[in-house]
């Protein structure tokens, strides 16, 4: 009797944002669970979009992929972590120490497909079966669902992020990536808090910071300790 294969894929939702965290998730899917979940759509998340249609489509499909997958896990990496790595040159570095502990707690597999080529590139040292490619998640049903699961968690955290500011300065729109909605935000904050709220990454390119707060801004200055504990709380 042929042993149904099984492949373990990695993907990740939100490295490049300035608001909120990064999610990682791997996901183990064999044949058949992977020909049934792309019977019923699954492909890379940021095909769905990122209105309320996309989310809602997310997140059956996250459901779904909970229930047909071998084995699943997600990660969540707070902008404090995000920051102090990323002022060291480490974010890469991060991606792959969490890659690896997801890949301790997944069962025995016969193939890992990880998203991004030059980042999990050095991870075959440690695991010959490992496949480092880009656009994995257009390719692969295991990196695709990996995706699905990182992009609804995300989509859920950052749906908490503007909740909590909504009374306050209305919807918060944009996803938290560097765009026209989110600058509006922070220029907003900025101007009647002072700062940035906890949630943005002070790590992220000064001259777009420094349009909303000023050349002469200090990225680190306006959030203390507390501050950023309270956030990882809060995520």
């Amino acid at each position: 009797m042929t042993r149904v294969k099984r492949t373990l894929g990695i993907d990740e939702a939100g490295r490049g944002p300035v608001l909120g965290p990064m999610v990682l998730a791997a996901v183990v899917l064999d044949t058949k669970a992977a020909a049934r979940l792309s019977r019923r759509g699954l492909r890379d998340s940021k095909t769905f979009g990122a209105g309320d249609k996309g989310r809602q489509t997310r997140a059956e499909l996250a459901a779904e992929v909970r229930e047909l997958a071998l084995f699943c896990t997600v990660e969540v990496v707070d902008v404090s972590e995000i920051d102090r790595r990323v002022t060291r040159g480490e974010l890469n570095v991060l991606e792959r120490e969490v890659a690896r502990r997801m890949i301790a707690r997944a069962p025995a597999v016969d193939r890992i497909v990880a998203d991004g080529k030059r980042l999990f590139a050095q991870l075959r040292d440690e695991h010959d079966h490992l496949e480092a490619l880009d656009r994995g998640e257009s390719r692969h049903a295991s990196v695709a669902a990996a995706s699905v699961l990182a992009k609804h968690r995300r989509d859920c955290l950052f749906e908490c992020i503007a909740r909590r500011y909504h009374a306050q300065f209305g919807e918060v729109r944009g996803g938290g990536y560097g765009n026209a909605a989110t600058r509006e935000f922070l220029r907003a904050y900025a101007e009647e808090v002072g700062g940035l709220p906890p949630e943005a990454r002070r790590s992220w390119p000064y001259p777009y910071l420094g349009d909303i707060l000023g050349p002469d801004f200090d990225p680190f200055g306006d959030c203390d300790g507390e501050g950023r504990s309270q956030l990882s709380l809060a995520l």
